[in-house]
């Protein structure tokens, strides 16, 4: 008789251990946003992340208080991301309050009424100072360095701080965002102009920016950069640390500033909900630049809420290079053995005489990531891997990192040189960028070939530059010899510095 067939058993729940989730409000006078964060690392992991369009601010300028129209919508949301927020764990929870809440009449009354719907979630009104240091915070911890001056601008503020190679200077808040201007001259953007030259003129400290960069923060600035890779089909769409030359930057800010809504509804990238604020926004960085002198303007998607995260860490994290710790994170999650990028990176010393102190960095990056698509299917590694580096969330990685780190990680797996994903890599690289990309990726191919992806058989082995050729040596009885494949990839990675390959056997 034949068995009755059982169903498959379902697998049995597995307990997985929830890093700690941190919940921070962002109340603005356009727009209310809750983030989410995971973890406490030097980029910071966003799990969660919503935005309403309310207009709390909108008619403040004339009325002195908050859009009663758009209070109790707001008291809603707020309700809504305070269940979200408690529903995913997070903890510490907050909301921040900025310029339209503290400027307004009603404005003590709208946080009362929030604090009695939502006990036990502090709010916290932030003075135009903090507001600019946190934002400061937010763009330091995507730009370590920076050096310039950082605007943040929002619906009711704009926010200014110096800062000196990482560290911030003298910080202002004047009444020029987007919503606040727009109402400020009476919806025409002649007359914003003239207003934003006064209020920016009371600011002396802003002509050391000359030759600096000027950092932007902001939807409607972020939504500038949106459209301006939208119409010149730049490679990567992502805003941070996105670069724009001072005369592209002001090109673009006079067209936007001219442009009537139903020429901003044809332009390509145009945010049709930020359509009536695009004029003001590009009016206030148009007399910004005048008045700093920056030599570019380098845009920013870290801000406010990423400051608050950034106050969170401890200071050893804060502190991590934040390429390096990219590459780490992505090791963590997705690589096979936490030893092996050191021993890859000795490995590889041979072949990057003189190497800068960036491109050196590059490289100990490269090695951090070069396993992460080993859980990967076979077929498609080079292309998985590809694309979780160069789309990774590292708030340090620049563009030009990221495209190298993506090519090296294809490479890596063997993808072909003319796999036409690679093309969005190599359009941000220069030739010399793509041409050290391909020796590494050559090179982490061979070392895998060799190793297995473990650390004891990669002691095994030992590459040298002797003279005009590539010597591997390799220590007999460590599990490792020169196969067809070693032999092919050794004949590829020789190729590719312009030396001939040769191989010699020690010990036995």
């Amino acid at each position: 008789m034949d068995s009755i067939p059982q169903a498959p058993r379902r697998p049995a729940r597995r307990r997985a251990q929830v890093p700690p989730r941190l919940g921070v409000v962002d109340l603005g006078s356009n727009s209310v946003r809750l983030v989410v964060f995971e973890g406490f690392s030097r980029n910071p992991l966003t799990i969660f992340n919503e935005k309403a369009v309310l207009g709390l601010g909108r008619g403040l300028q004339t009325t002195g208080r908050l859009n009663e129209a758009a209070i109790e919508p707001a008291l809603t949301v707020l309700g809504r991301y305070a269940a979200v927020a408690r529903a995913m764990g997070a903890e510490p929870v907050e909301i921040l309050a900025t310029a339209a809440t503290r400027d307004a009449e009603n404005g003590a009354d709208f946080i009362a009424a929030i604090e009695a719907r939502l006990p036990g979630i502090p709010v916290r009104v932030l003075p135009g100072t903090e507001e600019g240091a946190l934002s400061a915070d937010g763009v330091l911890l995507g730009f370590p360095g920076a050096d310039g001056v950082l605007g943040d601008m929002g619906g009711g503020s704009l926010e200014l701080v110096e800062l000196d190679y990482g560290r911030m200077g003298q910080a202002a808040s004047l009444p020029l965002g987007a919503i606040r201007l727009a109402d400020r001259a009476g919806g025409d953007v002649t007359k914003a102009r003239a207003i934003v030259e006064g209020d920016l003129a009371r600011i002396p400290w802003l002509r050391r920016g000359e030759g600096r960069d000027l950092y932007l923060v902001g939807g409607a600035w972020r939504a500038l950069a949106r459209m301006h890779i939208a119409q010149t089909g730049y490679p990567l769409s992502i805003v941070h640390h996105y670069v724009l030359k001072r005369e592209e930057a002001r090109d673009l800010a006079g067209v936007v500033a001219k442009a009537d809504r139903k020429l901003l509804e044809k332009m390509p990238g145009a945010p049709l909900k930020r359509l009536g604020d695009m004029p003001f926004a590009a009016t206030v960085l148009r007399r910004l630049l005048r008045a700093t002198g920056a030599r570019r303007v380098v845009f920013s998607a870290n801000g406010l809420r990423e400051g608050w995260y950034a106050r969170l860490l401890p200071p050893e994290v804060r502190e991590e290079d934040p390429l390096l710790a990219a590459g780490l994170d992505l090791a963590a999650r997705f690589g096979r053995d936490p030893e092996l990028a050191p021993a890859l990176l000795a490995w590889t010393d041979p072949l990057f005489e003189n190497e800068a102190p960036e491109d050196a960095a590059l490289r100990e990056a490269a090695c951090w990531i070069a396993d992460i698509g080993s859980h990967d299917h076979p077929d498609y590694r080079g292309e998985q891997s590809f694309y979780r580096v160069l789309r990774q969330p590292g708030v340090g990685v620049d563009h030009h990192q990221r495209a190298f780190l993506a090519l090296v990680a294809a490479l890596r797996y063997e993808a072909a040189a003319a796999d036409p994903y690679l093309a969005t890599a190599r359009q941000l690289l220069s030739e010399p960028a793509q041409r050290r990309a391909e020796v590494l990726g050559a090179a982490l191919r061979l070392a895998f070939t060799l190793s297995g992806g473990t650390t004891a058989l990669l002691r095994g082995t030992e590459l040298r530059r002797v003279g005009g050729a590539l010597l591997l040596r390799l220590m007999v009885g460590t599990g490792v010899f020169a196969g067809e494949s070693v032999q092919r990839r050794l004949d590829a990675l020789a190729g590719a510095l312009g030396l001939t390959a040769t191989v010699e056997v020690a010990g036995g």
